[in-house]
């Protein structure tokens, strides 16, 4: 590919972001080129001293409709579509009074932002951009001749490659520039349509459009032979993708992941109520508790399965305090999740310099609604987040004996745990921890024999004379196949099941729970996950 340089003699800036503007379109004066701008783009230049002509006063026409038309024109689509070199452009060009714009500089309406403030729906329309991605398509068409700048971070390579090249640009940029300008106005659609979507209430749309911008470029996948990137969406979601890391090494895609496991699950637990903090390893929770404070919780979750939080990913629901940060510390952590965390502790996390703490600004909301996207051989799988919420459940009791308030407590505590486990889930939990926890078995009954015997390696470790699942209660992400799933737990010593009911075979699981006395109720939800 040859460097096909193309002066930039005449540029059209109009643009909703101002960030660095003032001194992008200064220096391109300074070079000698030519600059048309609209609105807000054209006054906030005219302020700052920088010559520049009013669209207007290129197309002869003036903006109409609120400033809804103003660059839909031939005049402005001319001189961005022409071909330079192709004998009946330039005589169309001539014909018509058309000059060609050689440099296309486009921020477009903040439509995503304006739905993440909330703003009603005729305000959001408003904010749909019309003008602005009808010339970036027509600029990155074209880039053989015209460069398209859509992002400010572009604007110090485009100047630098006007330096290095006497005032023109390399078709190796305008093509980076073009496949970048292509990307952001379908992502700007994506933001749109799936918008329109949710408000018209529509889960199944005929086409359904997926964007987002880099986060970073991540060193691997979930391998070393596969390669990685981090995006973010329009989905303002509080979590890994929004948080600040304060300190440590770089993300890699495997914590990421691990990361939004583990603050998803937390969340599910109200900090306004208690204290709680999730172990996650692998994606799946290896220890969740509440407690007085975050050092209690803490110390409930790891005591579940001290083994695999090694190198494990914490999370907890309130402001990280310099306590909890020590207690977390003493072993290997790859990564700190909060919502806060006071200064002291982040001192203490300081002082392990590869320890990643990430600082999210609040809790995302687990009744939120959002969707939710895996990807398949030819194809994608959209679906609303599972945003059932254990509080919110009707539980029915189905045994002769009903559960004890404590127990109650400790069944919800353990469902709540169960909706972030993969699934066959199984969970026991006491005295709002878990102490037992089986995930993504093939058989119901394999996790429950595997979350026992969990449950008994960290009782030896623990120097305890029996497992903590005796006395405890049990959750299942999906109903009991069978009843030996069920009797799996009970010679574990668990006194209450929870479970979303609704097997054929329901009557004999109940059976089998009235002749062991075990209390037992549904909750009619299911929470598989995958």
């Amino acid at each position: 590919m040859t460097e096909r340089l193309r002066r930039v003699a005449r540029a059209l800036i109009s643009v909703s972001d101002k960030s660095g503007l003032v001194e992008f379109a200064r220096a391109l004066a300074a070079s000698g080129v030519e600059l048309i701008s609209t609105g807000g783009t054209r006054k906030a230049l005219a302020d700052a001293g920088v010559g520049v002509l009013d669209v207007s006063e290129v197309t002869g026409f003036p903006e109409i409709m609120d400033g809804r038309v103003k660059t839909l024109h031939p005049k402005i689509h001319g001189g961005l579509l022409a071909i330079r070199d192709n004998a009946d452009h330039a005589a169309a060009m001539r014909s018509h009074g058309i000059e060609p714009i050689d440099l296309l500089v486009v921020s477009l309406y903040p439509f995503e932002a304006t739905v993440a403030k909330g703003a009603d729906f005729d305000t959001c329309i408003e904010n749909i951009d019309i003008g602005g991605p009808a010339m970036i398509r027509a600029a990155a068409k074209n880039h053989a001749e015209v460069a398209v700048v859509v992002d400010p971070a572009d604007y110090a390579v485009v100047l630098a490659e006007l330096r290095q090249h006497g005032g023109a640009t390399t078709l190796a940029l305008r093509r980076k520039l073009a496949a970048k300008a292509y990307a952001r106005t379908g992502v700007y659609d994506a933001a749109i349509s799936n918008w329109f979507a949710d408000q018209l209430s529509d889960a199944a749309p005929a086409f359904r459009a997926i964007g987002g911008h880099l986060i970073e470029p991540l060193r691997y996948g979930e391998n070393p032979h596969q390669s990685a990137a981090f995006y973010g969406t329009s989905d303002l979601r509080l979590g890994v993708a929004t948080a600040r890391q304060v300190q440590g090494k770089q993300l890699s895609y495997n914590n990421i992941n691990d990361t939004d496991a583990a603050y998803e699950c937390v969340a599910e637990f109200d900090p306004q109520r208690t204290a709680a903090c999730v172990i996650v390893k692998h994606a799946n929770p290896c220890g969740a508790a509440e407690g007085a404070s975050l050092i209690e919780a803490y110390r409930k979750a790891l005591a579940c399965d001290p083994v695999s939080a090694f190198g494990g990913i914490v999370a907890v629901n309130r402001k990280l305090d310099a306590e909890a940060a020590r207690a977390i510390t003493d072993i290997f952590t790859e990564v700190i999740i909060a919502p806060e965390a006071s200064e002291e502790a982040i001192a203490v996390v300081g002082a392990k310099k590869n320890l990643r703490l990430l600082i999210a600004g609040g809790l995302p909301d687990p009744r939120a609604a959002g969707m939710t996207v895996k990807s398949v051989a030819g194809g994608l799988l959209v679906q609303s987040r599972d945003n059932a919420v254990v509080d919110d459940m009707k539980l029915e009791v189905v045994t002769r004996r009903a559960p004890t308030n404590a127990e109650l407590t400790d069944l919800a505590f353990a469902f709540r745990v169960a909706k972030h486990v993969k699934s066959n889930t199984i969970v026991y939990a006491k005295d709002r921890a878990t102490v037992g926890i089986g995930a993504g078995q093939m058989s119901r009954v394999d996790s429950a024999r595997i979350a026992a015997r969990k449950a008994e390696d960290a009782a030896q470790a623990a120097g305890l004379k029996a497992p903590l699942t005796k006395g405890s209660v049990v959750a299942s992400d999906a109903f009991f196949p069978f009843a030996d799933g069920l009797l799996a737990a009970v010679e574990a010593g668990a006194t209450a099941v929870i479970q979303p009911g609704g097997s054929v075979r329901d009557d004999e699981v109940i059976k089998a729970a009235d002749d062991h006395g075990i209390a037992m109720v549904f909750t009619g939800t299911r929470h598989f996950r995958h």
